[in-house]
């Protein structure tokens, strides 16, 4: 058999890049600026222009960016924030930290993106129950497409919402020919190592345009702080991009653009060879997917179960974002109102992710396609 295929190929990528990474964490060590050394100031403006943006803010995490973003806008208990049931937890997890309360939305069947429709319904619901005040939305840009931002504007502007953009999987996507990063009043962005702008540690940003929230950002993420560091005007938290996590970024973000494209390949590689009843990612119209997760889905919780382990006995490894709807985890029960969310239910049951990252061969994805394929094969004899 073939060696395996990793799902994500640090050390590859370390390998190409290791002397432009070595120089810039080597210039780390020379200056010792390991806090907000130079580096951190470099990435925020490249960072930001990359985006689109006025504004950058290095932070400690993509869950830091947005528990930051809603502590800026004051959000607590009775606050209703309306987000996508089918994400990952750091998105509903930072609300119920702030004692406010995560109202679970549908997504889209065909993109997986945040419904509309859905999101209509449970902010009239939320204003009929009368329990709890409707404050904002966050929009998740999901698997590398981005939210649908104009219909999201338009219902945070009907309802006097503050709309966040969740970007963490997303960052280098575009939509209407724009890269991500402006859709919002913010942009909390992740560079945990297995997303496409990824570092070699925890990490974050938030992307904004508005000058004072860029400044409250800045506060909050060193303790609050006012103009000296003992000058102490709000509650903030230790959110803070280390210095070497910023060098290794910028010596990413000299890449991003190349990567992006091999993604992009790849991602045209496996459309090319679906077969029948294994459905390709549906594109969010006038869009560019960053490509951060490749999601295949099957008729039903077997064919998925039974691709997967064929997969894994050819050496191909898979992975299912997400099993579990967020208002049916544990955590989240108590704090959801029963509503029925069908999509982001039966997901769970159908989705797959195949290995995309730009380290991967040619030959490799041809392994992928060819495992995928004979599979449907055996399923159809």
């Amino acid at each position: 058999m073939n060696d395996p295929i990793a799902f994500l190929d640090l050390p590859r990528q370390q390998a190409r890049l290791k002397d432009s990474i070595r120089r810039r964490v080597d210039a780390v060590f020379d200056h010792c600026r390991f806090v907000l050394g130079p580096e951190v100031e470099e990435l925020e403006h490249r960072l930001a222009l990359y985006g689109g943006a006025k504004h950058a803010i290095g932070v400690s995490s993509g869950t830091d960016a947005l528990l930051m973003v809603l502590m800026a806008e004051e959000i607590g208990p009775g606050d209703a924030v309306f987000l996508p049931a089918f994400t990952y937890t750091a998105t509903a997890e930072v609300v119920l930290l702030l004692g406010a309360t995560p109202v679970f939305v549908d997504v889209d069947p065909a993109t997986f993106q945040i419904s509309i429709s859905s999101l209509s319904a449970r902010i009239a619901a939320v204003i009929e129950a009368e329990e709890l005040e409707p404050r904002a939305i966050i929009g998740v840009d999901l698997f590398g497409q981005p939210a649908p931002w104009d219909e999201l504007r338009a219902m945070a502007k009907l309802h006097d919402l503050v709309l966040i953009a969740d970007c963490a999987q997303s960052f280098g996507g575009s939509y209407h020919g724009h890269k991500l990063g402006h859709e919002a009043i913010a942009t909390t962005l992740s560079f945990f190592p297995s997303k496409p702008l990824g570092g070699y540690g925890d990490g974050g940003a938030i992307l904004t345009d508005d000058d004072e929230r860029a400044a409250l950002y800045r506060s909050l993420r060193t303790h609050g702080e006012g103009k000296t560091r003992y000058e102490v005007e709000r509650i903030g938290i230790n959110g803070r991009l280390d210095t070497i996590q910023a060098a290794v970024l910028l010596a990413k973000l000299d890449a991003f653009d190349d990567e992006l494209t091999r993604r992009a390949d790849i991602a045209d590689a496996y459309d090319a060879a679906m077969p029948d009843g294994v459905q390709s990612p549906v594109r969010v119209p006038n869009s560019e997917s960053a490509w951060a997760i490749y999601a295949i889905l099957l008729r039903d919780r077997h064919e998925r179960d039974s691709l997967q382990v064929f997969l894994k006995n050819a050496g191909i490894p898979t992975a299912v974002y997400y099993p579990k709807p967020l208002h049916h985890q544990p955590a989240y029960a108590e704090h959801h109102d029963g509503a029925s969310l069908p999509v982001s239910e039966g997901l769970g049951e159908r989705v797959l992710a195949l290995p995309i990252h730009p380290e991967l061969t040619d030959q490799e994805v041809k392994r992928v396609t060819d495992a995928v394929v004979q599979w449907a094969e055996q399923q159809a004899s």
